[in-house]
């Protein structure tokens, strides 16, 4: 798996970003969010039980990742229809702020080392990707534990910050200053 300080690899990858079959798809590459910071988070299938609520999850805390300059991406090895059905069927999808992508070759996933052996579907990992394309944080949980939002976004703080931060450290508070 890749981890800290790595090189995000180059992807192109078709996302779902509507329920209206005009304008629901479009091409996401490295360049597409050129400049700023990226929370890729990974899920194992559409039509699951934990995977909405950590989608929702990250949708309710969609603008203060925007108010950071990051851009919030998720995806698994789901068809971009796949996710688009989901979206139209799941009340709590279907109007998402951020794109999912389509990874139904596995070759992202493979790329970051998230492509689960046994299942064969994308893990449930978090990325923080800075705005040099370099990974800073990297959160991977059980397939049946969902994350939380909220600590990508106080590490995202931290990390946003380029200084030491304690333990539970959080947004406004002091950090640490080497003597």
């Amino acid at each position: 798996m890749l981890t800290v300080g790595d090189k995000l690899p180059s992807f192109n990858l078709k996302a779902t970003v509507s329920t209206d079959l005009n304008n629901a798809f479009t091409d996401i590459d490295n360049d597409t969010y050129k400049g700023k910071w990226l929370v890729l988070f990974f899920y194992p299938k559409d039509f699951t039980f934990v995977c909405p609520t950590e989608i929702a999850g990250f949708a309710a805390q969609n603008q203060a990742f925007l108010d950071r300059d990051a851009q919030l991406l998720t995806g698994s090895t789901d068809s971009e229809f796949v996710h688009h059905a989901w979206r139209t069927h799941h009340k709590d999808l279907a109007n998402l702020p951020f794109p999912m992508l389509a990874d139904i070759k596995r070759e992202f996933t493979s790329a970051l080392g998230i492509l689960d052996k046994n299942e064969g579907v994308a893990q449930r990992a978090t990325f923080i990707v800075d705005p040099d394309g370099i990974i800073r944080f990297v959160y991977v949980t059980d397939l049946s534990v969902g994350r939380s939002p909220d600590e990508v976004l106080r590490v995202l703080d931290a990390l946003q910050t380029d200084e030491l931060c304690p333990c539970n450290w959080k947004q406004g508070d002091d950090v640490l200053k080497a003597a």
